[in-house]
């Protein structure tokens, strides 16, 4: 029988904070990188009191405790990919980037959480400029519009053509990919952008899905955008990958019925989706062998 395991899976560290309702943070990750085909790992920066309807509260442990989480992993497990979301402090911005210098991973995606989906803000104000130093090093960043506007310092991109223009600004300047969602755009297609140094865009297209299903949505995509990545895909065929993938889990979110605000999206759906298909097909030939 032909291993389910022809090679290692990419093994994502996600960096994040929590989310008790599971729609997105850590939870996110997890079930994005799986998904994705990855085996996740997580390391948890703050612990927050949420749920689809907005934040209550965070929690944020000594940043001692996330570096001796980030040590105890990489001390044991080689690691394929970093992908980032809620820091919430300098310290712990700082605390990453000491680890990065010393375990040097091959590849870090950078989602720099600033506001959550109902509005609540993520990042205390003197944090910011750490988190836009660790942009630049990052090997790609995953920013929404108002975040990408935060990072370069520029008013929010009023059009795709602005947005991508704002992030090659960015990239060039920098020397860091650029994955410029546009699903705050007011328009029938939202696309991810991937934006290199030397100006080259590759743009997804996306059409508008009218759902309330979109708590996550930005860990999701750079979760399994890191995984793809990490496998060995080429930036234009992991974000295709993941921009499809997420689609479809946007799309199908609100039949999970979770949550009266913000819900999430459902990670699993291509997986059942793939494997219904997989069992039709079995019990067709079944039912047709000679």
């Amino acid at each position: 029988m032909a291993s389910l395991y022809p090679a290692p899976l990419p093994r994502v560290l996600s960096i994040a904070g929590t989310d008790p309702s599971g729609g997105a943070g850590a939870a996110a990750d997890l079930k994005s990188i799986a998904a994705a085909g990855g085996y996740g790992m997580s390391a948890v920066t703050a612990l927050t009191a949420q749920n689809t309807l907005g934040v209550r509260s965070i929690h944020v442990p000594p940043a001692a405790f996330l570096a001796e989480q980030l040590h105890a992993v990489s001390d044991d497990v080689r690691i394929d990919a970093v992908k980032t979301g809620m820091l919430a402090t300098a310290e712990l911005v700082e605390v990453l980037r000491d680890w990065l210098d010393a375990v040097r991973p091959p590849l870090l995606v950078v989602d720099p959480v600033m506001v959550a989906t109902s509005g609540d803000s993520l990042l205390e104000i003197d944090a910011e400029q750490a988190m836009v130093a660790l942009c630049a090093r990052a090997d790609v960043i995953t920013p929404n519009l108002p975040e990408l506007a935060r990072i370069t310092g520029e008013s929010p991109a009023r059009d795709e053509q602005e947005a991508a223009a704002q992030a090659a600004r960015w990239a060039a300047a920098t020397g860091t990919a650029v994955v410029a969602t546009t699903g705050h755009l007011d328009a029938a297609e939202v696309p991810n952008l991937w934006v290199e140094p030397d100006g080259t865009v590759v743009r997804i297209p996306q059409a508008r899905l009218e759902t309330t299903s979109t708590h996550g949505t930005g860990c999701s995509l750079a979760s399994a955008l890191a995984t793809r990545l990490a496998a060995g895909q080429t930036p234009a065929d992991a974000l295709e990958w993941a921009t499809r993938w997420l689609g479809e889990a946007i799309a199908h979110g609100a039949e999970l019925q979770v949550g009266s605000g913000h819900g999430p999206v459902d990670h699993s759906h291509r997986s059942r989706r793939l494997e219904a298909a997989g069992e039709a097909a079995l019990e067709l030939a079944a039912e047709t062998a000679p």
